[in-house]
């Protein structure tokens, strides 16, 4: 099948407002999560998650939050106008609000969430029941963006998107599934460019049900560690900018990678555990390189779903076994969520952007954390310092709660293809 080009990247995250942070802590392999105030925590049983610092960037400066009352909102904006701006697509970047020419290219849009405004949501029931100081009490505007699709919408609106708005929430698969829509649509020549990502923010609800769960580590998360005990939560946004090839040579864009192709499956097993023996993520990456036309053997490095729970690391490692063969354990792996924690919905939108940095760089970037690797998984993951690759393809792969998988296959710009 056809691929796209990569032109812009923009991001969000605990390593502060933009790509550039992103991509500067992924490469050294120092943790963003720290002790989180966005709520109170000391009701919970951890303190610890990657809370996206005070604005700090340029991308930030001089965007209105008129329009966008959540922070799920604000980090979409930052991040699709990054992107936007990379890509050369100023109108959308430089001039907030202005649509982009009519009769120019087509645009779509494609984002994922799973939580929208809840945080906002959650302050407007706090204020109610007299649990705030009416300093501090939301107005009813906040609860404006509260449903999933707030995000998506913000961004159209802030950048004047009027293609197909489309909002992915399929748990902690939905940015990998909201870059695959766009991967379709662009094939399917309903749009020339689409934008695609996710954005996430912290927020009591999520925080306190995975707590339950007890699949949050009072510590740091350690991914496909022997002694892992849980995920560590995050937020932000992020967002690729995609384009038919054609459109983007046309326009003297940059190709900064290629999205080769996309596959995507369902356990249908279970609401939160994974089958132990990795069949459907295995499903999953075998769709995703038959669609790219890429051999196993062409992978240079994967970008783990690596959430640091016990069950989650050994049924992904399986995956790769059973999709990879005997590579399975010799293909470096690496584990974004340790440096930012678990965006949920926007988790596969980052990691996606995270493997496309590692691709320009050459280097795949180290799993922060210490800690011996779980022998009885077999994987060789990276850690301490960047690990050089061979190659020209990787995989980006999300696993979600309800069996949800999807699989990404980049290529590095330049590989010939």
């Amino acid at each position: 099948m056809t691929a796209v080009w990569v032109t812009g990247l923009g991001a969000v995250s605990a390593c502060g407002w933009g790509v550039d942070r992103l991509g500067e802590q992924l490469a050294r392999g120092t943790s963003a999560i720290d002790p989180c105030d966005r709520f109170d925590v000391s009701r919970h049983r951890t303190s610890l998650a990657g809370q996206v610092p005070a604005r700090d960037h340029a991308i930030e400066s001089g965007a209105s939050t008129r329009d966008q009352p959540s922070w799920s909102d604000r980090f979409a904006v930052a991040a699709a106008r990054e992107a936007f701006a990379q890509a050369g697509l100023s109108d959308a970047a430089k001039h907030p609000g202005k649509p982009f020419e009519t009769g120019g290219p087509r645009i779509g849009l494609y984002f994922a969430s799973s939580t929208g405004g809840m945080f906002e949501a959650e302050r407007f029931f706090a204020a109610r029941q007299g649990q705030l100081e009416p300093a501090t009490r939301p107005r009813l505007r906040s609860l404006a963006s509260q449903e999933t699709s707030g995000p998506a919408e913000a961004v159209a609106r802030a950048c004047g998107i009027r293609g197909p708005v489309e909002t992915v929430s399929s748990a902690c698969a939905s940015g990998g599934l909201a870059i695959g829509m766009a991967l379709d649509a662009l094939r399917a020549d309903e749009v020339d460019i689409a934008i695609a990502g996710g954005a996430d923010a912290l927020c009591e609800l999520t925080y306190a049900g995975f707590n339950a769960l007890r699949a949050v580590d009072p510590a740091r998360c350690r991914p496909f560690r022997a002694d892992r005990a849980g995920m560590s939560l995050g937020e932000g946004a992020a967002a690729l900018v995609l384009e038919q090839p054609e459109q983007a040579r046309a326009r003297g864009a940059v190709r900064l990678a290629s999205l080769r192709g996309a596959g995507s499956s369902c356990d249908a097993s279970h609401m939160t555990a994974p089958q132990p023996g990795g069949e459907g993520p295995a499903r999953a990456l075998d769709a995703a390189l038959a669609d790219a036309g890429v051999m196993p053997a062409e992978i240079a490095f994967v970008n783990a779903h690596g959430t640091g729970t016990p069950r989650n690391d050994a049924a992904e490692a399986k995956a790769l076994t059973r999709a990879l063969g005997d590579r399975a354990a010799t293909v470096p792996i690496t584990a974004t969520k340790a440096v930012v924690g678990h965006l949920l919905g926007c988790a596969g939108a980052l990691e996606a952007v995270a493997t496309v940095l590692a691709l320009d760089a050459g280097v795949v970037p180290p799993t922060s954390g210490d800690g011996a690797v779980d022998e009885a998984l077999d994987v060789s993951l990276v850690q301490g310092s960047g690990c050089p690759f061979d190659g020209s393809c990787a995989i980006s792969l999300s696993l979600a709660f309800g069996g949800a998988n999807v699989a990404l296959v980049f290529e590095r710009a330049g590989a010939g293809r």
